[in-house]
């Protein structure tokens, strides 16, 4: 077998184990609110600034708004967000890349019931924290793995 194909050769296999067995520790925490996952990141970009467009939240997220759009339309019928189209007055309306008002944009808002999560799951981050904390990643040690990793997210999604 040549070298450069064994797995544990692997950074993206690395990276991929890690995630998964990351996510893994979010889900019983999550659960208990009735949340999975997806759901929480899109509620956290929600929480940083409401209101905002499908398209903004996909792309914070690194996802094609076909892979957010059903994961909204759940969260909306659990009560949690809200989808409108832009509303014709412009005051949520965009303007496309040639300067012309879209219409066709769908912003996302916080229902209440949203906005309580924030509070009610506020220490998973730091319960999680406590579980992925091992002898070369520690509370001092995160910044610059932070650092490591958004460089690489950079590189890779150019």
């Amino acid at each position: 077998m040549l070298e450069q194909l064994q797995l544990d050769k692997q950074l993206c296999f690395r990276l991929y184990s890690a995630s998964r067995l990351i996510t893994q520790q979010y889900h019983p925490l999550l659960a208990e609110h009735g949340l999975t996952y997806p759901q929480y990141l899109v509620l956290m970009v929600l929480w940083e600034k409401d209101g905002q467009p499908v398209n903004d939240i996909a792309k914070r997220l690194y996802l094609e708004t076909n892979t957010v759009t059903p994961l909204l339309k759940r969260m909306e019928a659990e009560g949690i967000l809200r989808r409108q189209k832009a509303k014709a007055d412009g005051g949520a309306k965009r303007e496309d890349r040639a300067g012309r008002q879209d219409g066709r944009q769908v912003i996302v808002n916080l229902t209440e019931k949203g906005k309580a999560m924030e509070k009610a799951v506020a220490d998973i981050p730091f319960r999680v924290g406590s579980a992925v904390s091992c002898r070369s990643i520690t509370p001092e040690s995160v910044p610059g793995l932070f650092e490591t990793l958004d460089e690489l997210i950079c590189t890779l999604a150019k």
